[in-house]
This record gives C-alpha cells, sequence and structure tokens, in this order.
C-alpha cells in the first residue's frame, strides 16, 4: 500500500514572525523536495488535512489550555512564551496539524495507506497538558496516541519514538503514567528543554515505560546508530505496539544551527529502516512519521524525501 502525506497549505502561514528559526519555508522546502520527486510523489496518497475536534486535542490537553490558545490568537498577542510565535493563522494550523496526525491514523485503519507522513507546523513534542513552548502550541502526536486508542478497537498500545535533537517533554509528560504508551527519547543532552535524563522512566503504573538515550553534543554518528538500534532492540522485548508514531524531528541532522549532533540523510533512513521493520513484526507495519524540528533549509527537504522514500519502499 502506498504512503499518505497529509498536509495543508495553513501550515505555511502559521507566521512566527522575522528571524525566527521556525519559519513557513520549512514547510515550502519540504513540500517541494517531496513533489519534486516524481517518481515518490506518483506513488503517494495526497490528503487534505482537517481540523481536530476540540475533544481530541483535550484529550491531551486542559480546556484551560485550548482556551489560553485560542484567546491568544484571537486577540493578536504575537506569543505564548519567550521561544512561542503565533499569528491570525496559527490556531488553525495547529488545529489541522493534530488533525492531519489523526487522520494519517484512520488512512493505515481503513487501507487507504500503508504507512503515513506529516508535515505539519507547528511542531508538537514539547507542548505540555497546559503549557505551550518551544514553538510548539498542541501536542500531535500525543493527540494521534489518543485518538487512535478511543476510535480505533485495533489499538490499545502505542509506541512514540522521538528522535528530534530535543527532548519532547511535552509527550513524556502526557504519558508518564500511562503503561499503554511508551515513549522513546534520543536526544542531545543537556540542551533544551532541560529534561531527558537516562532516570526519568515513567511514574506510578507507567514506570518503566519511558526510555530516554541522552547524547552528548558531537557524539560520533555511529554511537547515536548503535544507541538507537540497542534502545528499539530493549523496547521491542518488553513492549508490543499496536502502532508506532515517530516524532520526526531532523534538527539532530549535522548542518542543523540549533543542534550539535552529526546525523547524516543516510542515518536517518537507516533508523527509519529500523522502525518499519519493528512495525512490521509487531502491527502490521503501522506507522506515522509526524514531523518536529529540522531547521536548516539548505537540508531539511532532501533530508525529508529521503526518508518518506524509506518508508514508501517494499521491504
Amino acid at each position: 500500500m502506498p504512503t499518505a502525506i497529509v498536509h495543508h497549505p495553513v501550515f505555511e502561514k502559521h507566521d512566527t514572525g522575522p528571524g525566527h528559526p521556525e519559519k513557513p519555508e520549512r514547510y515550502r522546502v519540504v513540500m517541494d523536495a517531496l513533489r519534486s520527486d516524481t517518481e515518490l510523489w506518483s506513488d503517494v496518497v495526497e490528503i487534505e488535512a482537517d481540523e481536530a475536534r476540540r475533544g481530541d486535542i483535550q484529550a491531551c490537553h486542559t480546556p484551560q489550555h485550548f482556551k489560553h490558545v485560542e484567546r491568544a490568537v484571537r486577540e493578536g498577542t504575537g506569543y505564548l512564551d519567550s521561544d512561542t510565535m503565533i499569528s491570525m493563522h496559527s490556531l488553525e494550523a495547529a488545529l489541522r496539524g493534530a488533525g492531519a496526525a489523526c487522520q494519517a491514523i484512520d488512512a493505515l485503519m481503513d487501507g487507504t495507506a500503508g504507512n503515513a507522513f506529516v508535515p505539519v507546523r507547528p511542531p508538537g513534542h514539547h507542548a505540555t497538558p497546559d503549557r505551550a513552548m518551544g514553538f510548539c502550541l498542541f501536542n500531535n502526536v500525543g493527540v494521534a496516541a489518543r485518538y487512535a486508542q478511543s476510535r480505533h478497537k485495533e489499538i490499545d498500545r502505542v509506541a512514540i519514538i522521538d528522535w528530534d535533537v530535543h527532548h519532547g517533554n511535552g509527550t513524556q509528560g502526557i504519558f508518564y503514567d500511562d503503561p499503554s504508551v511508551f515513549y522513546f527519547s534520543m536526544h542531545q543532552y543537556p540542551w533544551y528543554p532541560g529534561t531527558g535524563a537516562r532516570g526519568e522512566t515513567g511514574h506510578g503504573r507507567g514506570r518503566g515505560s519511558t526510555l530516554n538515550v541522552p547524547l552528548r553534543p558531537m557524539t560520533p554518528t555511529n554511537d547515536q546508530r548503535r544507541a538507537f538500534d540497542s534502545a528499539i532492540g530493549e523496547i521491542a522485548a518488553k513492549f508490543t505496539p499496536d502502532l508506532v508514531i515517530i516524532s520526526a524531528g531532523f534538527d539532530a541532522h549535522k548542518g542543523d544551527p540549533l543542534g550539535q549532533l552529526l546525523l547524516t540523510d543516510e542515518d536517518f533512513v537507516q533508523m527509519t529502516r529500523v522502525v518499519k521493520q519493528w512495525a512490521a513484526e509487531t502491527c502490521a507495519g503501522r506507522v506515522i512519521s509526524c514531523m518536529e524540528g529540522g531547521y536548516d533549509l539548505e537540508t531539511l527537504g532532501e533530508t525529508v524525501r529521503a526518508h518518506v522514500e524509506e518508508l514508501q519502499r517494499e521491504r
């Protein structure tokens, strides 16, 4: 089955202001790179993203947080914290971003696609239940995981694989005491937002359902890849998912201005391959990938294109 690309032009209209690294051009270079590969693009299923329902957002976020974002956009506040800028189209973009992740799951479950990629803006993995931060308004992968569990009886256990250079503190926090969602993050440490130490493994019934692999700046690529492969093996030994969601940040790329790790396009392809193989063995290959970071406009498009090409490749 084909790979679905779930997106919407409003992702480019989320205006973060001059000089902001999470800029509209990120969506444009990604879509240009995907469309310019005519062989790849001819084989994908393109789906226009709808807005997520308020109830689906509030499965991960407090009503007060939803209202705060809604009010700030309506009033033209301009920012939610020092890093997280908003504009008149930001609420629609955030709602369609979370909605796109949910639609990607529907496309897998109804047989429209075998897996999916969501080139979403704004990103989501720093958004906590009650706070927007780190460029993120709503937690796209968190909303998608809860949506999958509530809407599809076949999905009970979800694995979230986060390879963004920054730790996904928001995603970790949402599921920290929930054994039905395994959260794994491999990230530079210490680095923004300061969380993600090895000792953070979950709380209560969720203890053991969080795995953090913190990496020193300039970690050799081979060491990082070995750490990733080892972590997937460790998770697979104790957790069998019904769905795998990738928090696909591409800011661990060696050229990225917001990170100090050294991955190349081929490393992202290999990690994608490992996740696909695990999903094929455990959950009928059900993988959705949601874009998080990635801020080097010179490399981002090709890195994403290579990632989607591997998603699309038959085993």
